[in-house]
């Protein structure tokens, strides 16, 4: 995957991405992560990976300031019609390289775009710089189970999929590991097909201390 041909395959996914991934199992998925979301009002929130917008719908009646981002702008245009209010600002940009200051935002959302993604720690490592400390990263996306190798049908389709802009063979516990010292789990649990899909939630500590806590399965 490379931004050039992820533009180029988000451009086709843009008529049908409401379609597939903004309802039923996965729009109720997103319903309930945002049910237990607690978001301090006035809080900057960035979504890395906007999409369509569909998320935006659980966060914009908290009185917070919010920042959308995406690659494609055939994706972000339909977000841009859908949500046009003057607390979210629109920006075409490449979640790999965000043109943020560092600690500019309280929380950062990263909903299905590491899984898409060409450099997924480079896209992590960015989402940390720009969270502030003691802010939190949520992320919601698919992620092979941890700490297993991937079966041997995986390893051959995984390519294959990859043309069509996503990653199944991603292990989240590899994308964290370089960053122990500079966040803690709160949380990981299955949030959609027995675990396919997984909820993080993630703090920037103060310091280098490192801990997991409520880990689910």
């Amino acid at each position: 995957m490379n931004n050039r041909w992820n533009k180029v395959i988000y451009k086709f996914w843009a008529p049908f991405y409401d379609y597939l991934f903004n309802s039923g199992p996965f729009l109720k998925a997103r319903k309930k992560i945002f049910e237990s979301l607690d978001i301090t009002p006035n809080s900057k929130v960035l979504f890395v990976g906007i999409g369509t917008g569909a998320d935006l719908q659980f966060i914009l009646g908290k009185n917070v300031s919010v920042t959308a981002i995406d690659l494609s702008p055939e994706i972000l245009g339909r977000a841009k019609n859908q949500y046009d209010t003057p607390n979210v600002t629109f920006m075409e940009m490449d979640a790999q390289n965000l043109t943020f200051s560092p600690e500019s935002f309280d929380m950062v959302i990263a909903n299905l775009i590491l899984s898409v993604v060409p450099d997924p720690n480079q896209c992590f490592q960015e989402m940390i710089r720009v969270t502030r400390t003691g802010g939190r990263i949520l992320i919601f996306d698919k992620f092979a189970p941890p700490s297993r190798e991937l079966p041997v049908m995986k390893k051959i389709l995984r390519p294959v999929v990859a043309l069509m802009g996503t990653d199944i063979g991603l292990h989240f516990e590899q994308i964290i590991m370089p960053y122990e010292k500079q966040i803690r789990v709160d949380e990981d649990a299955s949030a959609l097909f027995n675990g396919m899909y997984r909820k993080s939630c993630l703090e920037k500590l103060q310091d280098n201390s490192w801990q997991v806590t409520g880990r689910g399965k």
